[in-house]
């Protein structure tokens, strides 16, 4: 199971770096979505750091306990 959440973790960062590309080819046209874009890309890569550093930690306490 823990392989399974490590392979959707960086799933998380293949949806950050698509909304980043996306963002910066939209910023001379539509404005509003890039900011958005780039916004969400920003969240999703602060979403992942998150998910990794309590993942290391649950690891790191189930290894303690065994």
């Amino acid at each position: 199971m823990t392989k399974l959440w490590k392979f959707f973790q960086y799933g998380y960062l293949i949806v950050a770096i698509i909304c980043l590309i996306e963002g910066i080819v939209r910023f001379n046209s539509e404005r509003e979505k890039a900011y958005l874009l780039l916004g969400f890309s920003i969240f999703i890569t602060l979403v992942f750091f998150f998910k990794r550093h309590f993942r290391k930690k649950v690891e790191k306490r189930n290894k303690q306990q065994k």
